[in-house]
């Protein structure tokens, strides 16, 4: 997973880091078009690297830029200027096509709002990004991913038959199902109750300390804590501590 060595040590601050880094943004921004004279830049010229095996959480107000920023890292959108390098490949400027390929391989998403389809099982569920990356064997690969989550027992059930933590941990096997390099979490615990939350933050714990490399979307300084690391955000920008 080499990249280039010229690049500098990554600080907390969420400057530019070392060669070998999962993730490197070099002055991304994500500029979204309010009319014909306005712009507003959701992200703005971010610099940082994340490596693999962390754990990073990345911190702000709202309105902070971060929702933005893990829609970057998770290939869900491209950035309007800079460069993205993946695992070392410049994805900057791929077509949405090539983004979801990439996100079927190397990175699965996991949202506030859990984005289950209602009629269909747990199981189902979790079979979606294998469906859309035309794997087979699908059955078996989303049993052992809620397997991993601890709803062996719950694969048949419908969303609807779940409680809320239940939902999210199907989700988080969802993104779980490809075996991607790295999970990007947006405030997961967000429509939560405090136990539920807190249960959840324990999943990704384990699956870091499994060897995953995680990215934690939240505004909650006690999740943020688990991390190894706390990037902050402000109006698109990265502030220090």
């Amino acid at each position: 997973m080499a990249l280039d060595t010229a690049v500098p040590n990554q600080q907390e601050d969420g400057r530019v880091g070392s060669a070998g880094a999962l993730i490197r943004l070099e002055e991304v921004s994500k500029i979204y078009r309010a009319g014909p004279n306005e712009e507003i830049r959701a992200l703005d010229r971010v610099n940082m690297t994340i490596e693999a095996g962390e754990f990073v959480a990345v911190m702000g107000p709202s309105s902070a830029g971060k929702t933005t920023l893990m829609n970057v890292l998770g290939c869900l959108d491209p950035p309007s200027e800079g460069r993205y390098f993946l695992d070392g490949t410049d994805v900057s400027d791929y077509s949405q096509r090539e983004l979801a390929r990439i996100r079927g391989s190397k990175v699965g998403c996991v949202f506030q709002s859990f984005n289950l389809i209602p009629r269909t099982s747990a199981s189902r569920n979790v079979e979606l990004p294998l469906v859309y990356a035309g794997i087979r064997d699908r059955t078996a690969r989303a049993s052992r991913a809620l397997e991993q989550v601890g709803l062996s027992d719950r694969m048949k059930h419908m969303p609807s038959q779940l409680s809320g933590g239940q939902q999210q941990r199907v989700c988080i096997a969802r993104a779980l199902v490809a075996d991607p390099m790295i999970l990007v979490a947006d405030e997961p615990t967000g429509a939560l109750d405090s136990v539920t939350g807190r249960e959840i933050i324990k999943l990704l714990v384990a699956l870091h300390e499994a060897g995953r490399t995680v990215v934690l979307i939240t505004h909650e300084k006690e999740e943020a804590r688990v991390a190894d690391r706390v990037i902050h955000l402000r109006d698109g920008r990265l502030i220090d501590n």
